[in-house]
């Protein structure tokens, strides 16, 4: 029988998961984020889950990238970043806060510097790529 926690950490890993997936499409949604928390959360409720987010052929590479280094392969980066400025391009034309919109803009260029300062790879594996460890 599963325990309480157990479906917790179940919910939690299937709902970041959809979120990740949601984030693919929509502009402002992040997706590796969600996919790591997916991970996590997936690790503690289900161990066979979490390896099969791990070896998603999309997903995978960026998420054990992450666990095993700390890093964030370039593709996913630029990726990352061309989002971030499209983020920030629509935030001005709709958000009528000067205040606001100053300080979405300051928070998504911060999240910017962190996310291209993060080292990618030793062995370039990453999104778009089949090369897992």
């Amino acid at each position: 029988m599963l325990s309480l926690r157990r479906v917790a950490y179940i919910a939690l890993a299937w709902v970041s998961f959809c979120l990740g997936m949601i984030g693919v499409v929509v502009p402002l949604m992040p997706t590796t984020c969600f996919m790591l928390l997916a991970v996590w959360a997936a690790s503690r409720g289900s161990p066979r889950f979490a390896q099969w987010i791990r070896e998603h052929p999309r997903f995978g590479a960026s998420v054990v990238a992450w666990e095993r280094e700390r890093a964030i392969p370039r593709r996913a980066k630029g990726v990352a970043v061309l989002m971030l400025v499209f983020s920030v391009a629509v935030l001005l034309l709709t958000v009528p806060s000067a205040i606001v919109k100053l300080a979405l803009v300051t928070g998504l260029g911060l999240l910017a510097v962190w996310i291209v300062t993060r080292p990618s790879p030793v062995d370039g594996s990453g999104p778009f790529t089949n090369q897992v460890r």
